[in-house]
């Protein structure tokens, strides 16, 4: 089996790009094998892409119930553990155990997304990456993996949906 072969189109404007998706959708590229670079911050939806999962929000999710955990520990069974009578009082008053358990659950969740966020894009990156630096000039480009015979119809098509450049990506180090 051939390997595949990373094709770099770079485009202008937003609009020549999202019709020229469209264009490699209808012949046959399916949505992994795109991927948008851009020097400015580009939805899906502004594409017609599909839009990506993400793992974060669970994460957060679990590092708030743990947060909410030790806050519970630290204001309700701590106290129970070096009992200390204090006169008219409550072992554990309920006031200051909410506001530490709200303190925990925030630090937990704090955490945890930071940590969900940093792993979830990979950084940092030390392997060679696939940029041009007109993207640094404001243009979008699309990077393809296709096989080698769908090649040249990707390229063809590429430019003529107003593709400025259409050349073989190479990894370089940044």
């Amino acid at each position: 089996m051939a390997e595949d072969k990373s094709i770099l189109a770079v485009f202008s404007d937003l609009e020549p790009a999202a019709d020229a998706i469209e264009q490699l959708r209808l012949l046959g590229v399916h949505d992994d094998c795109m991927n948008v670079i851009s020097g400015i911050p580009v939805t899906e939806a502004m594409l017609g892409r599909p839009s990506q999962s993400t793992n974060v929000p669970r994460l957060a999710m679990g590092g708030a119930g743990a947060g909410m955990l030790l806050g519970i520990f630290l204001a309700f069974i701590s106290p129970n553990m070096y009992t200390i009578s204090v006169g008219g009082q409550p072992f554990t008053p309920v006031p200051p155990a909410v506001v530490v358990i709200f303190e925990m659950t925030m630090l937990g969740m704090l955490l945890s997304t930071f940590l969900g966020v940093f792993l979830d894009s990979y950084f940092p990156s030390y392997r060679p990456m696939k940029y041009v630096p007109e993207i640094s000039d404001g243009k979008i480009a699309i990077l393809i993996e296709c096989t080698p015979p769908d090649e040249q119809k990707v390229i063809d098509m590429l430019k003529k949906m107003g593709a400025e450049s259409v050349k073989e990506a190479e990894a370089q180090h940044l």
